[in-house]
Order: structure tokens, then C-alpha cells, then sequence
């Protein structure tokens, strides 16, 4: 067994929503394993509130996130990442820096909750479903035996959990 961290950096184009999701899920689910971040290509600068209140409703942090670049992780000196995910279907298809280290990539995408138009129960049905997706993916991704798997079964894994239930269009096509 390795005493590694691992760091992970999911993506998705305005880091509001299910990017916040999933980087304060993977940091309580994968305390002491796993380091998460999140980022976005053209980030919103702010996070939906209703992700926060989504996280709290779960008892996830909800405090200290930020709408950021992703341009961040792929300065020097910033934290090599082990793993990049991204979580939206426009940021899968985007052309991304250069990331130092070469980390395993995959595409776990989920709908977007911060597009659903509707009462304050839909929209809140919206989110919870997001994380529970993300949590799905994030369960299956923590128990995998990272230390004596290789990395072309390894890839394949990580990928294979981005068409679990709930995944977005390209995301159950890309498999």
C-alpha cells in the first residue's frame, strides 16, 4: 500500500457547479488519499449557490470555493495533477493547456444542473441528482486499487466510470 496523495483536478467550463461538486465530494470521500481541485475554461467567477446549499444539504464542505481557471493548474510551480476529469461536455471538447506531469485523463460528464429552468424544487432535484452521479463516480473511482493496477487498465477503469448512470450524451457515447 502506498501513502501517495493523489491529486485530481476536475474540469468543466464555467467551474460553478458540478466541477465544486465533485472537488468537495472526492476531498471528504477521499480524505488523506486524495487532493481535489476544480477549475474551468472560462469560469463564471462565481459558484452557484445552489451547489453550496446542495453540498451542505449533503454534509460536504460548502465553504471556500472559488470560480477559477484552469490555466492555474498548468502554471509552473502549481500542484501536479495525477488525474484530470471533466465533468461537462463542453470543456471534454475543448483544447486544454499542457499539464505538467502527463496525468491519466478521462471524461465523466453529467447535465448540466445549473441550466434547468423550473420551480426552485426542480432546479434543487437538478442538483441533488448531479451529486449523486458525481458521488457515484467518485465512490467507484476511490476504490479502485490505484498502487498495483497498471496504467493501461487504470485508464481504462477511470474511463469506463464516466458512463454510469447518469451520463451525458457524449459521455455514453465516448465508451
Amino acid at each position: 500500500m502506498t501513502d501517495k496523495t493523489y491529486n485530481v483536478l476536475f474540469l468543466c467550463t464555467g467551474n460553478s457547479a458540478r466541477s465544486i461538486l465533485a472537488e468537495s465530494i472526492l476531498n471528504k470521500e477521499g480524505a488523506g488519499r486524495f487532493r481535489a481541485f476544480s477549475a474551468g475554461s472560462q469560469p463564471k467567477g462565481e459558484v452557484n449557490p445552489h451547489a453550496l446549499k446542495e453540498l451542505d444539504a449533503l454534509g460536504y464542505p460548502s465553504t471556500g470555493f472559488s470560480s477559477k481557471s484552469w490555466d492555474v493548474f498548468a502554471e509552473p510551480g502549481a500542484f501536479e495533477m495525477d488525474f484530470i476529469f471533466t465533468v461537462c461536455d463542453s470543456a471534454a471538447g475543448e483544447v486544454c493547456p499542457v499539464w505538467i506531469g502527463h496525468p491519466m485523463t478521462a471524461h465523466w460528464g453529467v447535465e448540466d444542473p445549473a441550466a434547468v429552468v423550473g420551480s426552485e424544487a426542480d432546479i434543487q432535484r437538478a442538483f441533488a441528482q448531479a451529486a449523486r452521479f458525481l458521488k457515484n463516480r467518485i465512490t467507484a473511482f476511490i476504490n479502485l486499487p490505484l498502487a498495483s493496477i497498471d496504467r493501461m487498465a487504470l485508464e481504462q477503469h477511470v474511463r469506463q466510470i464516466g458512463s454510469l448512470e447518469g451520463a451525458s450524451v457524449k459521455s455514453a457515447k465516448a465508451e
